[in-house]
């Protein structure tokens, strides 16, 4: 029974991270958008997304992160015998990978705090993808839980990744015609 408890725990703080994730990089677009934007629109706008972000990544994006990796290291510990199976492995380390997504958003906020950022609003809206890639990967791997499966399962990432990336490219055209 403890460990459905803790599964459970484990499944909410992986929904309310990925929740974060993707509107933290929502707002790091109106951010940059907002640094390009005549004052004082660009200040007035740029410290409402500040707020925003900050409460954002510190109360809902790395409590969530930090609960959800303690309760996956806790089922673990109850189930150490899933360490040896291949799906796991392969998992842990999409679940890597989307550690060092997170890592990455972070240095993002904190240069957008201090209104500073290298990226594009564009770059920003493909980055952004990053995290339902990763999502997709991992809950197929969980679910399927088979070695054969999840090489199908990566390949339907690639492709899917594609079509995100012809998505975007597409509605950055179409926005690009109506603001002409």
């Amino acid at each position: 029974m403890l460990y459905s408890y803790i599964k459970s725990l484990h499944l909410i703080f992986v929904i309310t991270w990925f929740a974060g994730l993707f509107y933290i990089v929502r707002l790091f677009i109106y951010q940059i958008e907002a640094l390009e934007k005549p004052s004082p629109d660009k200040e007035i706008i740029g410290v409402q997304l500040k707020i925003m972000a900050k409460r954002l990544w510190y109360i809902i994006a790395m409590p969530s992160m930090i609960l959800a990796v303690f309760f996956a290291i806790w089922l673990l510990i109850l189930q150490p015998a899933f360490l040896e199976a291949s799906w796991m492995q392969v998992k842990l380390v999409f679940v890597g990978l989307l550690l060092l997504y997170h890592y990455k958003c972070h240095l993002i906020f904190k240069s957008l705090q201090e209104d500073k950022c290298r990226y594009s609003s564009s770059f920003m809206r493909i980055f952004n993808e990053g995290a339902t890639v990763l999502l997709f990967a991992i809950v197929f791997l969980v679910i399927l839980k088979n070695a054969i499966n999840w090489v199908y399962g990566v390949i339907g990432i690639v492709l899917l990744s594609v079509l995100l990336m012809m998505g975007i490219k597409l509605y950055k055209k179409v926005r690009e015609r109506n603001s002409s």
